[in-house]
C-alpha cells in the first residue's frame, strides 16, 4: 500500500485499539496486531505525522497516542458504515418490539431503556412531532354535563387528549354535532392547518367545537417530548471524559428537554447522524459522541433516535443499533 493508505490503516488501527482497551495506543502494537508489511519504527513515523495532522494526539509523555475528534471523524467516515447488529441483539430487538403494547409515552420511554441496554451507553429518543401528523379521527365524550373529553388518534401514533370544562351543560347530541364538526374537518389534515370548523346549526355544538379545536391546535404546536434511558451510564463512563465534570454537565443538559431536541433536529437537518466532541459546538458534549437515527410513520420523518456516550465508543455496533430500533419503531407506529 502506499503512504497515505498506510497512515490510514495506522490510524484505523489505532482507534480500533483504543475503544477495546480505552488505554494510549504504541507504535509496536500496531505494527504487531496489523499486517502492515513494516516495521514498528515505520509506524513510529506515520503515527508522528498523524499527530501533526492533527488525528491522534500523545496524552503524556513516552506514551502511546489516542485519537482526536478529527481522528474519529476520519474513522466514521471512512470505515464505519451501518451494518446488522449481531445475531442475539437482533433478537432483543424483535422480541422488545413484538410484545410492546404499551401506550406510546411508555413505549418510547422503554425503547430508550433497552437502547441503552443494547449499546451500553445513555440513550435518547424524541417523540413525534404532533404539528405535521395528520389526524386518523377525533372523537368528544361528555364526561359530564359541563366536561367534555376531547380525544384525537393522529397518524404518528400519538393519541392526544384534552379535557374541557364548558361555560353551560351541553346535551349528548350537541356533542354529538361538535364531533362530527371536528371529524370532518380534521380528519387526514394536521390539527394546526384548521382555523375554524363549519357551522352545525346549533350555536351550542359550535362552541364546543371550536373550544375542541383550539385545545386540540395548542396540543399540536407542543414541542416533543424528551425520553432518556440509562442517564446513569454516563456517570459510570466518567472516566472517558476529560475531567470529572464533564459528565455532570452532560446529564445537566439532558434535563433541558427544549435544548436536546433542538440539537438532535438542527443535526438531521444538516444531514448529520454522528456528531464527534466538539462538532456538536455545544460545551457539554465536547468529550462525547451522539450517533441519531430518525424513525418515520408513513414515509415522514416522527422522531428521532440515539445512542450518546463518550467519543471513544464503537461507533459501528452504535449507528446498527439505533438503525435497527428506528425501523421497527417506525414500524410499530404505523401499524
Amino acid at each position: 500500500m502506499d503512504v497515505a493508505d498506510r497512515r490510514a490503516a495506522v490510524l484505523r488501527a489505532i482507534v480500533e485499539e483504543y475503544v477495546r482497551t480505552a488505554q494510549p495506543v504504541a507504535s509496536q502494537t500496531v505494527a504487531r496486531s496489523r499486517s502492515l508489511g513494516v516495521s514498528s519504527a515505520t509506524v513510529r513515523n506515520d503515527m508522528t505525522q498523524l499527530e501533526r495532522d492533527g488525528y491522534i494526539v500523545q496524552p503524556h509523555t513516552s506514551a502511546g497516542r489516542i485519537p482526536t475528534d478529527r481522528g474519529y471523524r476520519f474513522f466514521v467516515d471512512h470505515y464505519t458504515q451501518t451494518g446488522a447488529l449481531a445475531p442475539g441483539q437482533r433478537r432483543v430487538v424483535a422480541d422488545f418490539f413484538q410484545t410492546a403494547h404499551s401506550a406510546l409515552e411508555d413505549l418510547l420511554n422503554e425503547t430508550s431503556q433497552m437502547l441503552a441496554k443494547l449499546t451500553s451507553h445513555a440513550a435518547v429518543v424524541v417523540g413525534p412531532q404532533a404539528d405535521a401528523a395528520r389526524v386518523r379521527s377525533v372523537q368528544l365524550v361528555a364526561l359530564q354535563p359541563r366536561v367534555v373529553l376531547a380525544v384525537a388518534v393522529l397518524s404518528n401514533g400519538v393519541i392526544e387528549r384534552e379535557v374541557l370544562t364548558l361555560d353551560d351543560d351541553a346535551t349528548d347530541e350537541q356533542v354529538a354535532k361538535a364531533t362530527g364538526a371536528l371529524d370532518g374537518a380534521l380528519r387526514d389534515r394536521p390539527a394546526a392547518t384548521v382555523d375554524a370548523l363549519g357551522a352545525t346549526g346549533d350555536a351550542r355544538a359550535d362552541a364546543i367545537g371550536a373550544a375542541a379545536l383550539e385545545a386540540l391546535g395548542r396540543l399540536a404546536s407542543a414541542d416533543s417530548e424528551l425520553y432518556v434511558g440509562g442517564a446513569s451510564r454516563l456517570a459510570a463512563e466518567q472516566g472517558a471524559f476529560a475531567t470529572a465534570q464533564s459528565a455532570a454537565r452532560l446529564l445537566e443538559m439532558l434535563e433541558e428537554q427544549v435544548v436536546v431536541v433542538s440539537l438532535v433536529r438542527d443535526l438531521l437537518d444538516q444531514g448529520v447522524n454522528v456528531s464527534i466532541g466538539s462538532e456538536s459546538e455545544v460545551d457539554a458534549l465536547s468529550d462525547c459522541s451522539l450517533v441519531l437515527a430518525p424513525y418515520e410513520v408513513e414515509g415522514r420523518v416522527a422522531g428521532t433516535v440515539g445512542v450518546l456516550g463518550p467519543t471513544r465508543m464503537d461507533y459501528q455496533q452504535a449507528l446498527a443499533a439505533v438503525a435497527a430500533v428506528s425501523q421497527q419503531l417506525g414500524r410499530l407506529l404505523l401499524g
